[in-house]
């Protein structure tokens, strides 16, 4: 993309922990588990780490209604909290129409 969003990229590498408190997705235990069973994966800190959210919402404002959607967003996880929320850096995965939560 740019030289300044590449340098972010590499930001959770640099950036674990500040005064004992998790500060980020990188210093949680998962991530550190995804890590140690894949360290192939792990060795280098620009592979992209992806974060997969979903919430779902009534397309129609009725809560009697049955019928809800649910959108899967992928996020980039190397960027600083700060950068990997914004927009352009959440992507739109898919869309799972129902009443029940994609699982």
């Amino acid at each position: 993309m740019s030289q300044k969003i590449t340098e972010h990229m590499i930001w959770h590498q640099l950036h674990d922990v500040v005064d004992g408190v998790i500060v980020r997705p990188s210093n949680g235990e998962a991530w550190k588990h995804f890590n140690s069973v894949h360290p192939h994966f792990s060795a280098e800190s620009r592979n992209v780490h992806l974060g997969l959210c979903t919430n779902g919402f009534n397309l129609f404002g009725s809560f009697t209604a049955p019928y809800s959607c649910w959108p899967v967003i992928l996020t980039v996880y190397n960027l600083p909290l700060g950068i990997c929320m914004r927009l352009e850096f959440m992507f739109l995965y898919m869309v799972k129409p129902g009443p029940y939560s994609p699982s």
